[in-house]
């Protein structure tokens, strides 16, 4: 995935200016693909020169609303159905596993601990996110339940696995 087609995305909505597209990614992709303020605003100036997108309304101070075009949805569309997803095989935390025999017991067991706490916090985050998610008919919170299930069951199962690791060492 790319911040490209999240903010094209999030477009397909409605129209929306750079802040309003920043609340929205807090509230909805955040835990998929983060973006920053800077890397937002970046974007939206890119897709606006390849026409993806376009201003249709200037506010005070600046504020500009964008709205996705038909080039725009054409191309969420090829992203979505012939663009295959990347799948993530890097994991610096497992690598780390493979290699605690090299530091006392108790520290390795303190490092799967911080791990199960890690995924317990992103779990209650997510806990967090149900409701405003649930209480939406729109598009974005349909199909934004079932992304947040997904991580929801995720972070579970890795605070799971994480406890369970650290019972392993002795």
């Amino acid at each position: 995935m790319s911040l490209r087609h999240a903010v094209l995305g999030l477009l397909s909505e409605g129209p929306a200016s750079g802040y309003d597209l920043l609340k929205l990614f807090d509230v909805s992709l955040a835990n998929v693909w983060p973006a920053t303020q800077s890397q937002l605003y970046t974007e939206l100036g890119k897709l606006a020169e390849a026409g993806l997108v376009d201003v249709v309304a200037e506010g005070p101070r600046g504020r500009k609303e964008y709205a996705v075009t038909e080039a725009g949805l054409a191309e969420l569309r090829r992203w979505i159905t012939e663009v295959e997803p990347t799948r993530v095989a890097r994991s610096d935390m497992l690598l780390r596993v493979f290699f605690l025999a090299e530091i006392s017991p108790e520290q390795a067991r303190g490092y799967l601990r911080e791990q199960a706490e890690l995924a317990g916090k992103q779990l209650e985050r997510m806990e967090g996110m149900r409701e405003f998610v649930e209480a939406g008919q729109d598009n974005l919170s349909v199909y934004g339940r079932l992304a947040l299930e997904y991580g929801l069951r995720l972070a579970k199962g890795q605070r799971e696995w994480a406890e369970w690791a650290e019972s392993q060492i002795r």
